[in-house]
């Protein structure tokens, strides 16, 4: 097995039905071994995916918009508190940098690294030296991939594909693998078929109460891309007829 920094994610039982727990798959949750350094959460909407991936940044002391665990800034406090019943056993060794990247709140976090970095652009030079709102938004994500990604580090990301195209996900692929053989932990929720595709990982993904373990090619988002790209015609007249 790989030295991880992450080696088991449990969730201790509430008896009560309020929000998180109102959530079926975190109701039903006993326990998430991981054994990759890098593991894929997926599921449906609404499912529970982020919520689960959130408490476990949370859990790790990371801010729960994103950001490491210096940052502190609090936009609308949403999160939920997962994460004071959860228990993660961890690997001998700890982690040189960990980061949470979330999609939904970027903006959120590229705003207090500008105000943070005052202009001196001693903390932009770790983002690529330009203000991230100084670029388009999938040039923002790729250049925070880019940059601010280290060897040997812990990275819990939630959609990162959300503002890059095909390509640029092909792009991201390379730097997981590179972080991946430079020791690097990655515990990703995403809906991207290109992303799963990397071969050595595991994928496990929520359906309806329960979390299992799937092939690639048993995930929906490869199953619905696949079907359309060979047919998107029927698919659409499917879709659209009355």
């Amino acid at each position: 097995m790989n030295n991880l920094f992450i080696r088991k994610i449990e969730i201790d039982k509430n008896n009560n039905d309020n929000y998180p727990f109102s959530i079926p798959v975190i109701k039903n949750f006993k326990e998430l071994e991981l054994n990759k350094p890098l593991t894929f959460i997926i599921g449906e909407n609404g499912s529970g995916k982020s919520t689960l991936i959130e408490a476990i940044a949370v859990y790790l002391g990371l801010n729960a918009e994103g950001g490491g665990k210096n940052f502190t800034f609090q936009t609308n406090s949403t999160h939920s508190d997962l994460y004071k019943y959860m228990k993660i056993i961890k690997g001998i060794d700890k982690p040189r940098s960990s980061y949470f990247f979330r999609a939904e709140s970027f903006y959120n976090l590229a705003t207090n690294i500008d105000e943070l970095d005052g202009g001196s652009l001693e903390i932009l030079s770790s983002y690529g030296g330009i203000s991230l709102h100084k670029m388009s938004h999938g040039e923002s994500f790729f250049t925070f991939f880019k940059n601010r990604l280290f060897d040997k580090g812990l990275y819990i990301f939630d959609e990162p594909e959300a503002a890059l195209s095909p390509s640029r996900q092909l792009s991201l692929l390379r730097i997981i693998n590179d972080l991946i053989k430079n020791g690097s932990q990655l515990i990703i929720a995403t809906h991207s078929p290109i992303l799963l595709g990397y071969p050595d990982c595991d994928i496990f993904e929520i359906d309806n109460d329960a979390i299992k373990k799937v092939k690639y090619e048993d995930t929906f988002p490869y199953f619905i891309t696949k079907q359309f790209l060979n047919n998107p015609k029927s698919i659409l007249n499917e879709l659209f007829k009355d």
